[in-house]
């Protein structure tokens, strides 16, 4: 097992199923995105930006509330993403992430559509350089 491999276990801990139920898919796309930085902080910063999507995801951004389980399970991804990027993100690049998801929760409660939210954050992603 790779030390990349080893780093993305310790981090998906307690977040069983979500690696197999799309979390996997959404990181290698977040992957194609990272290329500006640092080679051994790209999977670290890939892994943080899946975790917010899927977080958001779980917890309903912009769509019914979510069920006490998923809501849970999203804090925890965004928790995740928070630590990933406290530790390994310059703070711009934190700057950046937190100013996407405030425009996404703010367009979600005015019930504008705000796009996606991969586009949020890879615009997070590229701006945080």
């Amino acid at each position: 097992m790779t030390a990349q491999a080893l780093q993305i276990d310790r981090e998906l801990e307690r977040l069983d199923g979500l690696w197999e139920d799309g979390l996997q898919d959404t990181y290698k796309s977040y992957m194609d995105f990272v290329g500006a930085y640092e080679p051994a902080e790209r999977p670290r910063l890939a892994l943080a930006a899946a975790l917010i999507e899927s977080g958001l995801r779980l917890q309903g951004l912009g769509g019914p509330a979510a069920a006490a389980a998923p809501l849970l399970m999203g804090d925890l991804c965004l928790a995740r993403a928070s630590r990933l990027l406290a530790d390994h993100a310059s703070q711009t690049l934190q700057v950046a992430f937190a100013r996407a998801i405030e425009k996404m929760s703010a367009n979600a409660a005015s019930g504008e559509a705000g796009g996606p939210v991969r586009e949020f954050l890879v615009l997070a992603l590229e701006s945080g350089r």
